[in-house]
């Protein structure tokens, strides 16, 4: 029988098999060790008071069982979803909050080592905030938009401050449901209220506030943290890079920045440049400094700086086997803290820089904003003082891709028309003619529950195939880059013929890197700004989009599947259901959630299903759009070349015109 690969990546899975024959443990080898829990994985397991824990199982359990208390499988199975959804809100919130206020600090002059990049974004922004900028000192500025995006973490009553980004019909579903968020903070606490035992037990009730709760995560959280992370270091624009745990070098000090925040990541992108820096790694014997990036923290500075990745969540613990990590350096999010103890088998060192994650065996440094170059310089020692200790042990691999990662909202759209006619209308017009079937957000982790990032890398090749164009984010976009597909010439070896002349038009990859999983916001600004441009739906909901985490393990997953789905975009979950035990909040989830907001949360394991379920919700929204029935190649009107009178009178019928 053939040996089941652990990794779809060739450079991950030799690296596997290297600690295999070294009997060095792995996150693949505890995957195949502790398998799910039977009951806790189908959402039938109470154990929110100490009555229980209660094990809702049995024949006919969703219509029989119940807890000491009463409740019932579906009640169960609801309240753990929506604490899922209020801990992935919590989770990125943070994450924002923790932007607002270096923003903050940065406009107070308290963190003299950052700057506000991008003033035409900070504007902007302002300008949606209603904020008076012309002719007031840029840090002014920048401290009443900080200070008004960290009322939307505590604000008791009324509405977070971005939710008039959305289109006015979305917002409209919002307002009818009751569901607008009122700050983040209230509503993750009133998801951990409701969910106490002696609260909510109606499973629609739990679940729409657990809707309310993920929008001031899509809407506010998460967006801040796009929003105020472009304007202190840049908003992306496309740059090469390249990806795998081919990126180290051996005549070089390697070190990997994992994580999400990017405060520490720019400041050492800055640091390790230092002709000071260098000329210390030198005097060790090292030929240079090499920074790669690992999970979010790696987007970030890849599509700001072009630093490389080595991967996603379940290459961290390889790229310590490589054995050529010097040090490690992490701040917040998806770290596994089985790295303590590996690092220890080899010469890395393993830092953790933030108060929020503190694990046993690492050395922890705690980064201060005021004091963030003195820090990273005091880190990039550590790292060059190690270089002598390195061992030989370890697998080298060299295998690496190049690609183009960092198209941001602004990119798309400037892209489409140039700095003053900057416009959604060329795709819009691309997908009316049928040249693009439909758009897919492909975002997530990657799980070592499967042949991690295999399944990433199946839909991408699938989707563009059938004309699809994808838009990625998270681990995601780092499992199609380590493979070689965020690159415009893929477009001509796998796209189908509509996609690659739209590809080959602009210049750009079937497959567009957005950033990191928080900047999945930039989906739904983009989603925003289709609707505006007009031709296709006037809200989210309705357009031929599907969303789709294929290897998602995250609770913050749960709460991004909720807030796209409330949005009014039909999400696709891979896995097993972790709500399967109840067929009413299947229910809810699909159909209810698909008849209040054109959004839907479905969990489905099999990959090939998954492309089906999304073609078909796809062409099911051309269809309700009266959009030409997709076929390939076969594209309708063709391309007239028109000067501006014309297409004015066109546009005045209320016709769409047909670009690109």
């Amino acid at each position: 029988m053939e040996k089941k690969a652990h990794h779809a990546n060739p450079a991950s899975e030799k690296i596997v098999e290297w600690g295999e024959a070294n009997q060095i443990e792995t996150c693949f080898d505890r995957a195949q060790k502790m398998k799910p829990c039977p009951i806790g994985e189908t959402g039938a397991c109470c154990k929110i008071c100490h009555m229980g824990p209660c094990r809702l199982v049995g024949k006919d359990a969703e219509a029989t069982a119940k807890g000491v208390c009463g409740a019932s499988v579906a009640t169960v199975a609801a309240r753990n979803f929506a604490r899922m959804i209020a801990a992935g809100t919590a989770c990125h919130g943070d994450h924002g909050r923790d932007m607002a206020f270096t923003l903050l600090a940065v406009a107070e002059g308290h963190a003299k080592d950052f700057k506000i990049t991008d003033v035409r974004k900070l504007y902007r922004i302002a300008g949606i905030l209603d904020i008076e900028f012309e002719g007031r000192p840029v840090n002014d500025v920048a401290r009443d938009v900080a200070t008004k995006l960290i009322e939307d973490f505590g604000r008791q009553r009324g509405e977070m401050n971005f939710i008039k980004r959305a289109p006015q019909k979305t917002q409209e579903r919002w307002r009818k449901w009751d569901i607008v968020p009122r700050g983040l903070d209230r509503e993750v606490a009133e998801t951990l209220d409701r969910t106490t035992m002696g609260m909510d037990a109606d499973p629609d009730s739990i679940l729409m506030h657990g809707l309310r709760t993920a929008i001031s995560n899509g809407w506010g959280g998460s967006m801040i943290s796009t929003e105020v992370t472009d304007v202190l270091f840049g908003t992306p624009q496309p740059v090469k890079a390249e990806a795998s745990l081919g990126i180290f070098k051996e005549d070089e000090v390697n070190i990997v920045i994992h994580g999400h925040e990017p405060m520490l990541a720019e400041i050492l992108v800055e640091v390790v440049n230092d002709p000071e820096m260098i000329a210390y790694a030198k005097s060790k014997g090292a030929k240079g400094i090499n920074l790669g990036g690992m999970c979010c923290t790696a987007n970030e500075v890849m599509m700001r700086h072009g630093i490389p990745s080595a991967g996603g969540l379940t290459n961290q613990e390889l790229s310590i086997m490589t054995g050529l990590v010097e040090l490690m350096v992490v701040d917040v999010q998806c770290i596994m803290p089985a790295l303590a103890g590996l690092a220890k088998k080899f010469h890395t060192k393993f830092i953790t820089t933030s108060k929020k994650v503190k694990i046993p065996g690492a050395q922890h440094i705690q980064f201060e904003e005021d004091r963030a170059k003195e820090i990273a310089k005091e880190i990039t020692k550590l790292a060059i003082d190690n270089y002598s200790n390195r061992k030989k042990g370890g697998s080298h691999v060299t295998d690496k891709y190049p690609l183009i990662a960092g198209f941001s909202h602004e990119y798309i759209e400037y892209m489409q028309g140039g700095r003053y006619r900057g416009s959604f209308r060329p795709l819009n017009d691309a997908i009316m003619a049928g040249r693009v079937r439909g758009v897919v957000g492909l975002v997530g982790c990657d799980n070592p529950r499967v042949p991690a990032t295999g399944l990433h890398k199946y839909l991408a090749v699938e989707l563009i195939k059938n004309d699809v164009l994808i838009v990625s984010s998270g681990c995601s976009s780092v499992a199609c880059g380590s493979v070689g597909y965020l690159t415009p010439e893929m477009a001509m070896e796998y796209a189908g013929p509509g996609l690659r002349e739209v590809c080959e038009a602009i210049g750009i990859p079937p497959i567009l890197h957005l950033g990191s999983c928080v900047d999945n916001t930039r989906i739904l600004t983009i989603a925003a700004a289709m609707a505006a441009e007009g031709g296709l739906s006037d809200e989210i909901g309705g357009m031929p989009a599907v969303g789709i985490a294929p290897e998602w393990m995250s609770e913050k997953a749960t709460a991004i599947a909720c807030y796209f789905a409330a949005s009014g975009v039909p999400v696709i979950m891979g896995g097993e259901s972790p709500v399967s035990a109840s067929k009413e909040v299947t229910r809810i989830m699909t159909e209810v959630w698909f008849e209040r907001f054109r959004g839907a949360v479905h969990f489905e394991p099999d990959p090939e299903k998954i492309l089906a379920m999304t073609l078909d919700y796809i062409d099911k929204a051309r269809a309700a759009l009266k959009l030409k029935k997709y076929e390939p190649g076969k594209f309708g009107t063709e391309k007239v070349l028109m000067d501006m009178a014309a297409r004015r009178e066109i546009e005045k019928a209320g016709r769409p015109h047909i670009g690109l």
